[in-house]
């Protein structure tokens, strides 16, 4: 299955360009590759990972038609230490009503709507990056130092709806 661009999404809203490689689920080191080479929700990776729930902080979002994009921002509930970015472009016009709507309110990280409304869903990495310490990666998390992401596709009820850039905090 093919998968998002890199530049495609961070496109979606400019800011300084990341200095991004694609590498093998091998070469990721741990814990990374424990927190990205898997198909399930990065919602439910971290929260186990780092032993809580997250919220979602939108940092940025836009809507063009039926597309919906986010720049986002997971944070843990109780430490308040942001363990995730990211970017998602959703095809809206293939989500139900209700899952719109929560998406849409922005309160909610995407992968807990899905679980929580029981959408049939596949996720599919289709590559794993690493990121070199710059600005943007400083905004997000906070510091400087290498980070390691993945483009994925969600498929809802058998249809590529869902391009997501997940990226783990250092």
């Amino acid at each position: 299955m093919n998968g998002p661009e890199i530049e495609e999404l961070l496109a979606l809203f400019p800011g300084e360009p990341l200095a991004v490689s694609v590498v093998p689920a091998d070469a990721l080191p741990e814990p990374y590759r424990n927190l990205l080479v898997h198909e399930h929700h990065m919602t439910v990776t971290v929260e186990a990972h780092y032993r809580g729930p997250v919220d979602v902080r939108v940092l940025q979002s836009r809507r063009e038609n039926s597309h919906y994009s986010r720049e986002i921002l997971l944070i843990h509930r109780s430490t308040h230490k942001v363990v995730q970015s990211g970017i998602v472009r959703i095809d809206l016009s293939l989500t139900s009503p209700e899952v719109r709507e929560e998406i849409l309110a922005e309160r909610t990280p995407l992968g807990r709507i899905l679980i929580d409304r029981g959408v049939m869903r596949r996720v599919h990495p289709t590559a794993y990056l690493r990121i070199e310490p710059g600005n943007r990666t400083e905004e997000w998390f906070g510091q400087r130092a290498v980070c390691y992401g993945r483009l994925a596709v969600l498929v809802l009820d058998e249809r590529p709806a869902i391009e997501v850039l997940e990226v783990v905090a250092p």
